[in-house]
């Protein structure tokens, strides 16, 4: 049988021996590869195992961390304080004026021809249609669950300041529509002359229809607008001497005549009880008086109607705002004693 041999080794056709060299370099080799493994597994474990479960070094920037989220949550937790009256408030103030608009849209015009009543359900060709199930809102995260954790309450308040966004974002499209209402009395003083509607013309003395509402008041008392709007006219108007008319919008127009004096031009943006005119004689009139008058969609309607509509959701409006504006100077009164007692408590027990 041939032989070979080497250093460490001999072989016999398909038969090998190792020899005692070999098989001690092999293990050593191998004995110094497992060292080497465990020191660098043993390294990492450490490093790593120690960085992720040392808990935080009791120094000065862990006591800054610590009155940092506390100064935090103090600060979220003042702000939700000062949310609630706001959105109490708003939320009263939406209530009423959606009532004030369905109240509205409810009566119809006297004294004009008055339209069939359009159905209740909208139709699909209606722009901005509206639908789906009646559920109940979804409320923000509860402050009790959230005082721990900081990222939580500042996600409470920004839900309750999009809440409150979106509060002011209904009331200011309502009060713009409020403002837009011909119902404020046009002047300071004077009393009632001749109603709208028929009656005896004081020219020809024959029954005669009267387009709008007289106040009697001496020449020179200012003339106010009844709603805010653009001035469309001011000037000569056969019948009513010095007129001003102003458009406010949604088919509504308002017309104040036999003016001594004009003060807006066309043109000119008004806001609500502002000085347009001063009360004269002018035109068509047997004395210092103001005609005024309502339109809407082109047809003149009782401005009485309107006066008296808005003159009662006016008291009502100022009952509820005195209520609320009370709540609100309770709760705050109310904070600031609790705030008082706590920081009363935390003295005495420092000196205690």
């Amino acid at each position: 049988m041939p032989w070979s041999s080497s250093v460490d080794e001999l072989s016999s056709g398909e038969t090998r021996f190792v020899t005692h060299r070999a098989a001690r370099r092999t293990a050593v080799v191998a004995a110094c590869a497992a060292a080497v493994l465990a020191l660098a597994g043993g390294i990492a474990i450490g490093r790593y195992g120690g960085m992720a479960l040392a808990p935080a070094a009791p120094g000065p920037a862990g006591a800054e961390m610590h009155h940092y989220v506390v100064g935090e949550i103090g600060r979220m937790n003042a702000s939700i304080a000062l949310l609630d009256p706001r959105i109490a408030r708003l939320a009263a103030q939406l209530a009423e004026l959606r009532q004030f608009d369905q109240r509205l849209r409810a009566q119809p015009p006297r004294g004009a021809a008055v339209a069939p009543a359009a159905p209740a359900t909208r139709s699909g060709d209606d722009d901005g249609g509206e639908g789906g199930p009646a559920l109940a809102p979804r409320h923000c995260v509860e402050a009790s669950a959230a005082r721990a954790n900081a990222r939580a309450v500042n996600g409470e308040v920004d839900c309750m300041a999009a809440t409150l966004g979106a509060l002011e974002q209904a009331v200011a499209q309502h009060e713009a529509a409020w403002d837009a209402f011909p119902g404020r009395r046009p002047t300071v003083a004077g009393r009632p002359g001749s109603p709208f509607g028929n009656r005896i013309d004081p020219f020809t003395q024959r029954l005669s229809f009267h387009p709008g509402l007289d106040i009697v008041a001496p020449t020179g008392t200012p003339i106010l607008a009844a709603a805010g709007g653009r001035v469309i006219f001011a000037g000569q108007k056969s019948g009513y001497g010095n007129a001003v008319e102003i458009d406010h919008g949604n088919g509504f127009v308002t017309r104040y005549g036999h003016a001594s004096k004009i003060d807006v031009q066309v043109g000119q943006v008004v806001l609500p009880r502002e000085h347009i005119a001063d009360v004269g004689s002018t035109g068509r009139s047997t004395g210092p008086h103001l005609h005024f008058e309502v339109i809407v969609k082109g047809l003149q309607v009782d401005p009485k109607d309107y006066l008296d509509l808005f003159s009662a959701y006016r008291d009502a409006s100022e009952a509820a705002n005195r209520a609320v504006s009370g709540a609100a100077n309770g709760a705050a009164s109310g904070a600031a004693n609790a705030l008082a007692n706590g920081a009363a408590s935390s003295a005495g027990g420092v000196n205690g």
